[in-house]
């Protein structure tokens, strides 16, 4: 009864501070929402958090059992700047350099709960700067790793690898491609993403079809679908066309309301005029809903409000992480994206949007470490570990664990090899899903082996799964990956077939992993 007085206020508040042309719909749609609400409680968002650069598995998820240990250490310690981590147990030494291996300390052992026979007798270990997501791996069962992941159009061994007719992927190692490749299961140049094609398959439950696929971190192929659309949003809410928070214009209400008319109305018959129009009116009513319908970033289930003055997400301590390089408290731009997720998630979980199924995606820069890796790598991934962590307590706050799903992509991984201070590009990677339906503490996948550079020192022969400097040969597919998120988002089998064009070309028992609750 309480959650149901809540949602009442929270409903009326929004009727009464809608004003505009925009009102009207907004009020249909927020009526609309709540009946979709009471009558389909179901609400489920997927979360792509894309870290843009490549990232560097080989030291976010290590193998530490002796052999493989020794392979790890032999090719990553490197002059001049080795970037072997250091051992399970090694004490941190805060004379050393900043970031560097020593400073770091030893990496963080996780025990898998069922190692099973893929990866039985090996044991393993997150980056140092981990700790939270450890927890979440080990004693929470909220954190799920997939190794070795990958564009694949079929399963592929080395031998495979070297046809020049076998089907692989286009354009590997190329940084745009990749990316497009891992989003859309094409190179550049694709139209849709499998997020948005998901969209497409799933919008028709909800009554706001343009709040389906949101992204908090500019446009991305992934959430355009064939008729579903991305709608973008910034870190701090809904973007405004014109007027202010408060639908003003030069402090009036008349100027906002003459000026949504005119970008919302065509003044001739031109198709691409009416198009123009027809977006910028989409844009005005979505932004005049989403207004009244988000709580404040300040509210205390969000961030942290301040004791005067105005909201600053830049000083709110639950956006900030240890900045492993200088030692002090730093704003996380990729919590803060996560933030306004969290936000959008919440008015979708109490009807005010109208939605049951949205797509997301956030992100993290900086992941082509060709230079100065343990300076960068062990930032990115102290802000990678900050961000899933608050959001993973956030939800907890919103009751909301069990709905939301998040998962990692990138444009691929590195080499094993280092180029003296760094890595260069690769193909397979590690990745993590997280969420109150995700079937943590596992690893879903046999982990690589680790091999050691040949004669020629440039080919690892010794492991059927490293090609040339140590890159990794995925053993399973995005395609894989993104239907077994899709099976719980709701997709039928033939529905993932669309999806994932590539998926039946994979043994019909490995087309879910087994990560979903």
């Amino acid at each position: 009864m309480k959650a149901d007085r809540r949602l009442f206020l929270r409903h009326a508040s929004a009727l009464s501070l809608l004003t505009g042309p925009g009102a009207p719909l907004a009020l249909n749609l927020l009526a609309a929402g709540s009946a979709a609400a009471q009558a389909a409680p179901d609400y489920k968002a997927l979360v792509c958090l894309f870290l843009f650069g490549g990232n560097d598995a080989y030291n976010m998820v290590l193998p530490t059992d002796s052999a493989s240990w020794q392979a790890y250490t032999d090719t990553r310690n490197q002059a001049p700047d080795p970037i072997a981590l250091l051992a399970p147990g090694t004490a941190p030494d805060a004379a050393a350099a900043a970031a560097s291996p020593a400073r770091l300390g030893g990496v963080l052992p996780i025990a898998p709960l069922d190692a099973g026979a893929l990866n039985a007798g090996r044991t393993f270990a997150l980056h140092p700067v981990m700790g939270t997501l450890q927890t979440m791996f080990g004693t929470e069962r909220r954190l799920a790793i997939v190794p070795n992941l990958g564009p694949l159009i079929q399963p592929t061994t080395k031998a495979q690898y070297a046809q020049a007719g076998h089907p692989k992927p286009a354009r590997l190692f190329s940084h745009n491609d990749q990316q497009s490749t891992w989003q859309s299961l094409a190179p550049e140049g694709a139209v849709t993403g499998w997020g948005g094609r998901m969209g497409d398959l799933l919008a028709a439950g909800n009554t706001r079809a343009a709040f389906t696929a949101v992204s908090a971190a500019g446009g991305t192929v992934w959430l355009n679908g064939q008729s579903v659309r991305q709608y973008q949003i910034n870190s701090s809410g809904p973007i405004r066309l014109g007027a202010n928070a408060s639908g003003q214009v030069y402090g009036s209400t008349a100027v906002a309301d003459a000026l949504n008319r005119i970008a919302g109305s065509a003044r001739g018959t031109h198709v691409f005029e009416g198009d123009v129009a027809a977006v910028s009116q989409r844009a005005i009513d979505a932004e005049a809903l989403l207004r009244t319908s988000l709580r404040p970033a300040s509210d205390a289930t969000f961030g942290t409000a301040p004791a005067s003055g105005a909201y600053n997400a830049n000083n709110d301590p639950k956006l900030q992480y240890d900045n492993p390089i200088t030692g002090a408290r730093a704003f996380n731009s990729t919590a803060q994206q996560l933030q306004v997720v969290a936000r959008m998630i919440d008015a979708g979980l109490a009807g005010l949007t109208g939605v049951r199924r949205q797509v997301f995606f956030v992100s993290l820069s900086g992941f082509d470490t060709h230079d100065f890796q343990n300076r960068n790598q062990a930032d990115l991934m102290a802000r990678l570990s900050h961000a899933l962590r608050y959001f993973d307590t956030t939800l907890g706050a919103l009751g909301a664990l069990g709905n939301v799903t998040t998962f990692t992509a990138s444009d691929f991984g590195r080499t094993f090899t280092s180029n003296g201070d760094g890595t260069d590009h690769g193909w397979g990677s590690h990745h993590f899903v997280t969420g109150g339906a995700v079937r943590g503490g596992d690893l879903y996948g046999r982990f690589p082996t680790l091999g050691r550079k040949n004669a020629n020192n440039s080919n690892f022969d010794s492991s059927p799964d490293q090609l040339s400097n140590g890159s990794l040969l995925p053993e399973t597919s995005v395609d894989q990956y993104g239907a077994t998120l899709g099976a719980w988002f709701g997709l039928t089998a033939p529905q993932l077939s669309d999806v994932f064009p590539n998926l039946a070309n994979f043994d019909a028992g490995r087309r879910d992993l087994g990560f979903m609750g």
